[in-house]
């Protein structure tokens, strides 16, 4: 096998800092995505509980009593909103850095000439 330019191992060491980037952003909206979910769910059971229920929220590793359902349901809906900037700021990264990973992908494949490219990177 013909030895490996210097240029052509940046391009690789390019390409792997890349696919470490777009796992970074998946792994971030993955879990995001989770704490959207259990939003949407507290959101939910707060809806359906009557107004004089008693409510405990998570401050640090205490639970203290909340003063009222409607000022929890105000902030908790204010993370959701907060946690859905972040994700569709976090699917925009992910379409760019998509983008760049084919990109990359295809060029480093004709460079090495051969027909086996890089492995894709799963969206889980």
């Amino acid at each position: 096998m013909n030895e490996i330019s210097p240029k052509l191992q940046n391009q690789i060491a390019q390409f792997q800092q890349l696919q470490q980037q777009l796992q970074s952003v998946l792994s971030q909206k993955f879990r995001l995505e989770a704490q959207l979910r259990e939003a949407q769910m507290t959101v939910e059971e707060l809806g359906k509980s009557p107004d004089k229920v008693i409510i405990y929220k998570s401050v640090g590793s205490l639970l203290i009593k909340a003063s009222d359902k409607t000022s929890v349901l105000k902030e908790v809906e204010e993370d959701k909103e907060t946690l859905e900037i972040r994700i569709k700021t976090l699917d925009r990264q992910e379409k760019s850095l998509r983008e760049k990973y084919q990109v990359m992908q295809d060029q480093l494949s004709k460079a090495l000439g051969s027909g086996a490219a890089p492995a894709p990177i799963d969206e889980n």
